[in-house]
């Protein structure tokens, strides 16, 4: 992983799963399982490219429970570890998957670094997200830090569809 990021983390999120670490890290990198699950209750995804390893990219975009707002993210994959870590740099892009800024705010940073680990305790699975913006200015890191409780819903309804679509798969 590039150390050179300017890289401070400033979220952390824990999750438990009650299903084994292997499966939980496919659903993060795997199109099929992916697809299903990522996203804020009420969006939609449609992946366009998913190559889940290091150095690889994913691009999609999330469709609005309307079907009126579309958009466009990227990930630039900096660290997969097989089964027990996804980091990846992530950011909203057009459709090409050019870094576009956020259709809600002209002052959220271009680039959120996420780590995912992944630990077996006991057949369930405690995944631990830390995120942050990379090589952002002091506004918005600010808007970040100020739009926290936002992500913060986003990220237990994302994780609420991801538990229930393991369960699915038992």
């Amino acid at each position: 992983m590039d150390n050179n990021l300017n890289q401070s983390f400033e979220f952390a999120f824990t999750r438990v799963f009650d299903a084994p670490r292997e499966l939980v890290f496919k659903a993060w990198t795997e199109h099929g399982h992916f697809a299903k699950w990522w996203g804020p209750k009420g969006i939609t995804l449609e992946v366009v490219k998913m190559d889940a390893r290091s150095g690889g990219e994913f691009l999609g975009f999330q469709t609005s429970p309307d079907g009126k707002q579309v958009m466009w993210g990227k990930f630039a994959y900096q660290e997969v570890v097989e089964p027990e870590k996804v980091a990846y740099i992530r950011s909203f892009s057009d459709e090409q998957g050019n870094t576009v800024r956020a259709p809600f705010s002209a002052s959220w940073p271009l680039e959120i670094m996420n780590i995912i680990t992944l630990e077996d305790v006991e057949g369930k699975t405690v995944l631990k997200l830390k995120g942050g913006p990379v090589n952002a200015s002091a506004e918005e890191k600010e808007t970040y830090n100020s739009m926290a409780p936002m992500l913060q819903k986003d990220l237990e309804g994302t994780f609420d569809k991801l538990a229930d679509y393991l369960v699915s798969l038992n």
